[in-house]
């Protein structure tokens, strides 16, 4: 029997990544991811799928990339470009759904989100535009569009908003868009929609809106504070504007403020159901009550088993670290070397990728968290945005302010700052012999970039030296 052949755009992104995971749990499919970059991609799943590198603006590429598949997921939005992203979702789009058409795809089976026009954001409804545009054919290709709420699971940006507020604030003063209702859904349930959408018969093109049951924000943060053993109050007031909840937002939870005003300015409207596709096309996924996806996320979370985050994917500039593994162009650097002696490298190396997150930054972490708040205030995104579990580091991932753009493993750690930097800066760990190198490099912007760099040498040369030492001290320790 042949294999369904799957091609999932956005594998590297917060539903991709799950997607994946599931689809490879089947003997009779067979898996193209389609990735900007394929570094991101983890060496075992590169051993069970085929990879095409590239994006939905480059025909040639993406015509590639749709050769021989039987099923297409379109998994990708322009939200974290600095574009005009309505103008980039709209192309994506036309090219996705065209060359699917000449390739000759079976179906297209898209997720974007609850909502109506005449209430939506301008994010909102540029996904909706998204999910018309995929379906506008329906006579050369069937297009199954989903449409979701509230994403509850770990590392979703939705739940993380919703634990940090739970978490810290016993008492909120919430604007008026607590109130509004939506429809939460567990990450599970999305995939298990998503899975079984590959071998449902063809019905024409179907809208399906999925969710549990309908609650308000408010509800949901009660909810989640109950769930962690948490009584809290919410009171809602008409005074805090969409822009003074964002930065509300920004300093509560780990989200930056460009996707807090983006989270908020979709809050301002109802996102539930417009129809019962989803009980009648499948009847067996019987979606989780919001407390069980709480608890489950929380559970993962604890046991460090979060397989992808907010922030693992987007179209921000630095997201895709293409091109950002190589620091060469820096023309200022902090360049220091400890020895650990006969301390075993890999030790030396996983002492490395422990750095940040909750652990922190060691003896002058106060610093780090001062960098990290100043950043915060200027829309970056902070020390608050942590790690994706607690050993384990992989390129793509978020570490703090960093990203990861480089890991050969025992031989070279290399982090690109994401902070909000007149230039462009690099943390760079590499071994060699007994030796531990560890490099900021920084290329900086006109006179601005140099005169904050120079006037930063005086923390540098306490924070930089504290931290490769306390490196390969833990290391010396666990041996």
């Amino acid at each position: 029997m042949d294999k369904t052949r799957i091609l999932i755009t956005g594998a590297t992104g917060y539903i991709g990544r799950r997607l994946k995971n599931r689809l490879l749990a089947h003997q009779d499919y067979q898996l193209r991811l389609f990735v900007r970059n394929k570094r991101k991609v983890g060496e075992r799943a590169r051993q069970s799928v085929e990879i095409v590198e590239g994006d939905t603006f480059n025909k040639e590429k993406l015509a590639l990339a749709l050769v021989g598949i039987d099923v297409a997921f379109y998994l990708i939005h322009s939200m974290g470009a600095d574009k005009d992203f309505k103008s980039l979702d709209r192309t994506s789009a036309e090219n996705f759904r065209n060359a699917c058409i000449a390739a000759g795809v079976k179906k297209i089976i898209y997720l974007g989100g609850l909502g109506v026009k005449e209430t939506a954001s301008k994010h909102l409804l540029s996904r909706i535009e998204t999910g018309e545009i995929l379906s506008a054919r329906p006579n050369d290709i069937t297009t199954i569009w989903f449409r979701a709420g509230v994403i509850i699971g770990s590392g979703s940006a939705s739940f993380e908003i919703i634990r940090n507020l739970a978490q810290k604030l016993p008492v909120m003063v919430a604007p008026r868009w607590v109130n509004t209702k939506t429809q939460p859904i567990a990450v599970d349930d999305v995939l298990s929609y998503l899975e079984e959408s590959v071998s449902l018969e063809n019905t024409g093109n179907t809208v399906v809106d999925i969710g549990a049951d309908i609650m308000s924000f408010r509800e949901m943060m009660i909810a989640a504070g109950r769930v962690m053993g948490l009584k809290r109050f919410i009171i809602p007031v008409p005074i805090l504007s969409p822009r003074l909840s964002s930065y509300w937002l920004v300093f509560i939870t780990t989200v930056p403020f460009k996707m807090a005003a983006i989270l908020v300015d979709g809050l301002k409207s109802e996102t539930v159901q417009q129809n019962d596709n989803a009980a009648l096309l499948f009847p067996k996924i019987k979606p989780m009550s919001f407390e069980h996806a709480v608890q489950h996320a929380i559970d993962e979370i604890e046991k460090d088993q979060v397989v992808s985050r907010w922030c693992d994917s987007s179209a921000g500039e630095v997201c895709d670290i293409i091109y950002q593994d190589d620091p060469s162009s820096a023309i200022i650097r902090d360049r220091r070397m400890v020895e650990f002696g006969n301390v075993l490298p890999d030790k030396v190396f996983r002492s490395a990728l422990a750095i940040g997150g909750e652990r922190g930054w060691y003896k002058y972490n106060v610093l780090w968290r001062l960098r990290g708040a100043m950043d915060k205030m200027v829309g970056g995104y902070g020390l608050t945005r942590g790690r994706r579990v607690s050993g384990e580091l992989r390129i793509g991932d978020a570490l703090d302010f960093w990203k990861v753009a480089d890991i050969k493993p025992n031989k070279r750690l290399l982090l690109l700052a994401q902070m909000k930097l007149p230039g462009k800066a690099w943390l760079e760990f590499i071994i060699e012999g007994n030796m531990l190198i560890q490099t900021a490099h920084f290329y900086p912007r006109g006179i601005l970039g140099r005169l904050y760099w120079y006037s930063t040498l005086i923390f540098h040369n306490l924070v930089f030296q504290d931290l490769i030492e306390k490196i390969v001290k833990n290391a010396k320790q666990a041996e």
